[in-house]
């Protein structure tokens, strides 16, 4: 774990430990590879402040937590969970713990990630037949109604219909490091904006525009 500047930038300010909570190995790779692409100071600082939980457990989070605070420290976190299906994971009360909760509107991360253009980037896809095949396993990029109720961890498996298609299995992280700031989610932009706060990164330090179901990052004029 990862002890974040001070949020005033004063250096005798007490830092504050910033926890940024996944599911899984993977989701902090996918979430490191896009951090890189859209605010690399995040993803930086993502090395070592992410804790694997092992699934969709926040209880593990918040236990985690109370011990940070209860050796003393000044710490705080975050818990990135799959919306899934079914009912949301029971989780005791937080009093006294600053343990903020998000979770993504699409089912798995993975739902993220369909983006057919850094699908081929990514697995160096070639020829029109392996294109057409692979947008025959997709949805629409506009169909958002669809993408929402993907079982994307199911298609991009290491024995789904991506790894079949391509004949090994897929490297989530290939595609999320290949993906550019205009077809990440605004999803994915607003989590990092929340990461990069936990952080105490000043809002200056990227620009993160959103508009018609796209996004993007810019550096500041200076």
């Amino acid at each position: 774990m990862s002890t974040a500047r001070p949020r005033n930038g004063s250096p005798g300010a007490s830092p504050e430990t910033f926890v940024v909570y996944v599911e899984g190995p993977r989701d902090g790779d996918i979430l490191r590879s896009w951090a890189r692409q859209v605010w690399p100071d995040v993803a930086r600082r993502l090395v070592d402040a992410t804790v694997i939980l092992g699934g969709r457990r926040p209880a593990r989070a918040l236990a985690h937590l109370r011990d940070l605070v209860a050796q003393g420290r000044c710490a705080r976190g975050l818990c990135v969970l799959d919306r899934d299906v079914g009912d949301p994971p029971d989780l005791p009360p937080r009093e006294g713990v600053e343990l903020e909760l998000f979770t993504w509107s699409r089912r798995h991360i993975e739902s993220y990630l369909l983006v057919p253009e850094a699908i081929r980037r990514g697995l160096r896809l070639r020829g029109a037949g392996a294109e057409r095949a692979l947008r025959a396993e997709l949805p629409e990029p506009d169909d958002e109604a669809a993408l929402l109720e993907i079982d994307a961890k199911r298609l991009l498996d290491r024995r789904g219909p991506v790894s079949r298609l391509i004949g090994r299995p897929v490297d989530l992280g290939r595609i999320a490091r290949a993906m550019r700031p205009e077809e990440i989610h605004p999803d994915v932009h607003e989590l990092i904006g929340r990461m990069a706060g936990g952080f105490g990164l000043r809002e200056t330090e990227v620009v993160v525009t959103v508009w018609a179901g796209r996004a993007s990052s810019e550096e500041p004029a200076v």
